[in-house]
């Protein structure tokens, strides 16, 4: 493993290299000494770090967890750990591809072995240092406009219908709604996503320019 490098990418050169070495290694490659503990640790420390620097935001209990998610979600982890190049240094078994959610946790991974290794300052300061806490913009509930939509035109709320289209190894999900008499699909890695998807595709076509689109003749 090319210690010098990961750290040089990290921002941070450890005094027991061992615990970066575990922070990358995949249960493929060892069942006992990989890094799903650390990963556990890490989320924790994590939203601790995340939560510290936006509690004096002036928002509400629910809009700072909102904005906590943007940060520490799989999605938002994901092209932080890949712009590190984490995956890069993966210790895991030939053959192993199943990597969609080793890649987020290994920041998380990483996280944990910094703070092991030099205490919360190093662990705030690698978090400072790769996350972006520029203002985001909450995703649009297109389940909630959704359903404002139907019921302002007196019809029942949306029923999705779930399938599990994908493996344990990469879950992958496709969610149904059928609206005015049309149907609309969405596919994402979890469920609740997928049914987003769904609805955005629906509310997309029931409120662009074209107002033949709307089933008023009852």
């Amino acid at each position: 493993m090319n210690y010098p490098e990961i750290e040089k990418r990290l921002g941070y050169t450890f005094r027991d290299k061992k615990l970066l070495k575990t922070a990358l290694t995949l249960a493929s490659a060892d069942s006992v000494n990989n890094n799903q503990t650390m990963e556990f640790f890490g989320d924790a420390i994590l939203e601790f770090i995340v939560s510290e620097r936006i509690y004096d935001d002036e928002k509400s209990e629910g809009e700072l967890t909102e904005r906590r998610k943007t940060y520490v979600s799989d999605k938002a982890l994901t092209p932080v750990s890949k712009k590190l190049g984490l995956d890069e240094f993966f210790i895991k078994a030939r053959g192993d591809y199943s990597l969609k959610k080793s890649i987020p946790s290994a920041y998380e991974a990483v996280l944990a072995a910094i703070y092991l290794d030099g205490g919360m300052d190093m662990a705030r300061a690698f978090v400072y240092r790769t996350l972006d806490f520029s203002p985001v913009t909450p995703p649009t509930n297109y389940k909630g406009s959704l359903q404002e939509f139907l019921q302002g035109k007196g019809e029942p709320l949306p029923v999705y219908e779930r399938i599990n289209i994908g493996t344990p190894q990469e879950p992958v999900f496709s969610a149904r709604v059928n609206v005015l008499g049309k149907t609309f699909e969405g596919t994402a890695d979890n469920v609740k996503q997928a049914e987003q998807l769904a609805a955005q595709k629906a509310m997309l076509f029931f409120t662009d320019s074209n107002p033949h689109k709307f089933r008023d003749d009852k």
